[in-house]
């Protein structure tokens, strides 16, 4: 049997986004759109049967948990001759791909459709060896 438990301590980002006008605002950006990219890489899934959606609340429907969230630590790079662009969306694009990363460098099992749950952790892991 194979205990599968994905927990993520710290993220690292550095983040580009031309001039920043509010570090603290372009963080907060960063936190919510890395958390949100977080929780859907790792458990958001939407489920239905033949006829309806069935994930229709908090419970059947699950989400990262304050406990889950992991430490964000950035390097936001300014560059104040460069306009001003993209926040907290930019951010999200590489999240799934990390986590998918390190996954790999751990355990050399591939992860490639989010989310990234128990049952496909277990799989990726028996293909891999």
């Amino acid at each position: 049997m194979v205990n599968v438990r994905v927990r993520f301590t710290k993220f690292f980002i550095a983040h580009d986004c031309g001039q920043i006008i509010n570090p603290h605002g372009l963080e907060n950006q960063i936190d919510g759109s890395t958390i949100q990219t977080i929780s859907r890489t790792l458990k958001e899934e939407v489920t239905f049967d033949r006829s309806a959606v069935t994930s229709l609340d908090w419970v059947s429907y699950p989400i990262l948990t304050f406990p889950e969230i992991p430490e964000i630590a950035y390097d936001l790079i300014d560059r104040p001759t460069e306009p001003p662009w993209g926040g907290g969306e930019p951010s999200a694009a590489v999240v799934p791909s990390a986590i998918s990363n390190a996954v790999f460098d751990a355990t050399g099992a591939r992860l490639r459709s989010v989310p990234f749950t128990p049952d496909k952790v277990k799989d990726a892991l028996r293909r891999a060896t």
